[in-house]
């Protein structure tokens, strides 16, 4: 089973960045894509696929991977199967940052840069106030995350009541994911492959501690650096994404669940057919959020909950 999804995830891939490089408002034949990528030379096609279309497939196959492999690192780090990049704060925290820049009327690299501010602040609250006298507890930091959460939403609430009204469309999109000013995805592609490696690397270990702490400890893992390390690069994976994209919604919690409920546990399958899965997912929604409503570009981030919203309802009840 695990050899043929893998399979078809690797066939599915190239053929969602194919679609997303040639459907849009301006549709692409398959000569003028082969054409295009021979070079830029001028034509519309080569100016589509160059400047527009193809650094944004590029960033939304990398943020897909990335959300998707923090959730799967993040559902055994708190073994909980309801955890999603966004349960820990570090969403928030990226909004916070981006909304405030967007607010002063910054450029767009320097609203990608408070939004990853941002994050690494909601990162360094989080771990820090997770750690108590007894050490490092799960549940703690937990809820940890969702207070973090609560308030970054409240701050959330207040920036948009306070916004000026030409301000606040573009907030709401950015808060519902929008990958049209995505910019270059050289640094989540680097992150994706950074993350999948570390990930991988420990695979053994991820398998032995979704069993159960005990069982790890009992087995010769070092659960504290691992659940740390876990902790660390998932945080990183969703803080790259959020900057990249905003907040994109679902995808975190959609695709390791399908890949679950169709029998892939092992973590040497699961993190790079999630991040194949999780970039195709999103590629495809995006593409999507483009042309459904075209001249009108839609938020990804609603395409993604209106599309995985039925998929892992519809898996659930045949896995039922």
């Amino acid at each position: 089973m695990r050899p043929y999804a893998l399979i078809l995830l690797v066939m599915l891939a190239p053929a969602s960045v194919v679609a997303g490089l040639v459907v849009g408002s301006v549709d692409l034949s398959a000569l003028q894509l082969v054409g295009a990528l021979s070079g830029d030379d001028g034509t519309l096609a080569s100016q589509l696929l160059w400047q527009l279309r193809g650094p944004r497939v590029a960033a939304a196959f990398a943020c897909g991977g990335l959300l998707a492999t923090a959730g799967v690192l993040l559902q055994v780090l708190l073994r909980n199967p309801l955890a999603d990049p966004y349960i820990l704060g570090i969403s928030g925290g990226a909004a916070v940052g981006a909304l405030g820049a967007l607010l002063l009327g910054l450029s767009l690299a320097a609203t990608h840069s408070a939004a990853f501010v941002g994050a690494l602040g909601a990162i360094g609250l989080v771990f820090a106030l997770s750690i108590g006298g007894n050490g490092w507890s799960m549940a703690r930091l937990l809820l940890t995350g969702v207070v973090l959460s609560a308030g970054f939403g409240a701050l959330i609430s207040l920036m948009l009541t306070l916004a000026p009204s030409a301000e606040v469309k573009g907030m709401l999109f950015w808060l519902m994911g929008d990958l049209g000013n995505a910019g270059s995805p050289v640094l989540s592609w680097t992150v994706l492959l950074v993350v999948a490696g570390l990930g991988l690397w420990q695979a053994r270990s991820l398998d032995v501690l979704a069993i159960g702490e005990l069982k790890a400890r009992t087995l010769g893992v070092a659960v504290l650096p691992l659940q740390t390390g876990i902790f660390l690069t998932a945080s990183a994976a969703t803080a790259t994404a959020v900057m990249q994209g905003g907040s994109i919604g679902f995808v975190g919690l959609l695709v390791p669940h399908m890949l679950r409920l169709a029998g892939i546990v092992d973590y040497r399958w699961l993190l790079p057919m999630a991040a194949l899965a999780g970039g195709s997912f999103l590629t495809l929604a995006d593409t999507l959020a483009r042309t459904v409503a075209a001249p009108i570009q839609l938020p990804v981030g609603v395409l993604t909950a209106l599309m995985g919203v039925p998929l892992l309802l519809l898996l659930l009840a045949r896995r039922s």
